[in-house]
């Protein structure tokens, strides 16, 4: 079988989607038999993402042009150039990143993550959203086959384009093996790096209005005032679109001595940050998947996150969860978690459990079942 994947946004982004695709190739790579062939198609130059060392049997092919000219190319102008002009006749062409180029032969699946932009409009970037809700539909009626990262999403998809259900594949994320509870000893240095003297609730996300980091800050300077807390509150993440309200929140909450933004965390960092956590709160407003809150659970952190989308059937009983939008339930959440010994202790002996049932290995070998099953029957 011979198989492309646009590895664009495992190469370019450092979160997200990102990381999603580097997970589920990583896994997907030692699947493969001695016969099957991948190609990952990223641009060539800035892709400080993109491994170095691929295995055998893996061919690396630049895009011509930087990715924001080639998605012009392919979706703005819709310049009908097929992608095997780049990669070559394969049997599987996977884009999994919401946009199908244009291809020629190739059997194609597309993955969508959140449908943000459709569900949750109000938090989306005006011009991205504009795009996606023409853009998007186009890939999606062009593909074989949708993949979608969770049964919420599925269910999204399904309704707002009238996919019939056979046409969607649930594939997951997993959690690496590094997320796990660490010793004191382990986390130490990362505590020395981040300045991190206090007991601290950890957030982990671009900074982006969707993930409702606003609504943290003042529910978190709330609860410390309440309940007289020691706590800072540190939310990792880099900059994405529309965050100025997050700063705004610090500034009439006066709560810059105890909230900090130590940027983008490297993955390398981040089993150690979680650990050293005594809560993370994810109160998100809508996930495709809540990939953060996976690796929290995977590490034993006790966790509070928002009731909606794909988070529940991430943190089944082992977190939290709370009615979305509700500020008030938000406050007192914080409060039980960070003056409840026994809640935290209970939510911390859940949270590996829970984690353990989602596995890149799973997810690859659902990935690699729905190209075989495109590879045979279509």
């Amino acid at each position: 079988m011979k198989i492309a994947i646009d590895y664009t946004p495992a190469a370019l982004q450092g979160a997200g989607i990102g990381r999603y695709t580097r997970g589920l190739v990583d896994a997907l790579l030692p699947l493969l038999g001695a016969r099957d062939e991948v190609t990952l198609l990223y641009p060539r130059g800035a892709a400080p993402f993109a491994r170095r060392n691929w295995p055998d049997g893996v061919r690396i092919k630049h895009l011509p042009l930087p990715d924001r000219y080639q998605t012009i190319l392919w979706h703005r102008l819709r310049l009908p150039a097929p992608i095997e002009w780049l990669v070559g006749d394969v049997d599987i062409f996977h884009a999994p990143n919401f946009l199908l180029p244009p291809v020629r032969r190739a059997q194609t699946l597309l993955t969508i993550h959140d449908l943000a932009f459709l569900v949750r409009p109000e938090y989306a970037w005006p011009d991205l959203r504009r795009f996606l809700e023409k853009a998007a539909p186009r890939s999606i009626a062009r593909a074989d086959h949708i993949l979608a990262d969770s049964e919420a999403s599925k269910q999204d998809a399904m309704r707002l384009f009238h996919l019939p259900p056979e046409r969607v594949t649930v594939v997951g994320a997993g959690v690496a093996s590094r997320f796990r509870p660490m010793a004191p000893e382990e986390t130490a240095g990362v505590r020395v790096k981040y300045g991190l003297d206090r007991p601290f609730v950890f957030s982990v996300s671009t900074l982006e209005p969707r993930k409702n980091f606003d609504g943290l800050i003042r529910a978190f300077a709330r609860a410390r005032r309440k309940a007289n807390l020691p706590h800072h509150l540190v939310i990792a993440g880099g900059k994405g679109w529309m965050y100025e309200s997050i700063f705004a929140a610090v500034e009439e909450e006066n709560a810059g001595e105890f909230v900090h933004f130590p940027g983008f965390v490297p993955d390398v960092d981040l089993p150690a940050l979680y650990n050293l956590a005594d809560l993370f709160a994810f109160p998100s407003h809508y996930e495709g998947f809540g990939l953060p809150l996976l690796e929290a659970l995977a590490c034993g952190t006790p966790a509070l996150a928002t009731d909606v989308s794909s988070l529940p059937e991430i943190a089944g009983d082992a977190a939290m969860l709370i009615p979305a939008d509700d500020h008030e339930a938000l406050v007192a959440g914080l409060v039980r978690l960070l003056t409840d010994a026994d809640a935290r202790a209970e939510l911390r002996a859940r949270g590996p459990a829970r984690a353990a049932r989602f596995t890149w290995d799973a997810a690859a070998r659902r990935l690699l079942n729905a190209y075989s099953f495109l590879k045979r029957f279509y």
